[in-house]
């Protein structure tokens, strides 16, 4: 089965963005540091971590630059798989 690249580099781009467009949500709302401890904590983990004051011109280039990233993955990914189906 073939895939369109483009098209999965769509999906991976935007599905990856809103996830970290929710992270900045989260630092928005001032909601990052509890989930942050809670998720390292049920790793056995303790936070070194300081969550930074939020910031739109850091979130922007988080989402955008998350977006580009897993687009190039997705669609290199996706020749890849095209490419060891034409042998089948």
């Amino acid at each position: 089965m073939k895939f369109d690249p483009k098209t999965v580099g769509l999906y991976a781009g935007v599905l990856l963005a809103v996830w970290h467009a929710l992270w900045a949500l989260l630092v928005y709302l001032g909601w990052a540091k509890g989930l942050l401890d809670f998720v390292l904590n049920l790793h056995f983990i303790k936070n070194p971590y300081v969550i930074k004051p939020f910031s739109i011109g850091t979130a922007v280039t988080l989402v955008v630059f998350v977006f580009a990233v897993w687009f190039v993955l997705g669609y290199v990914a996706t020749l890849a798989w095209n490419k060891m189906q034409k042998g089948k």
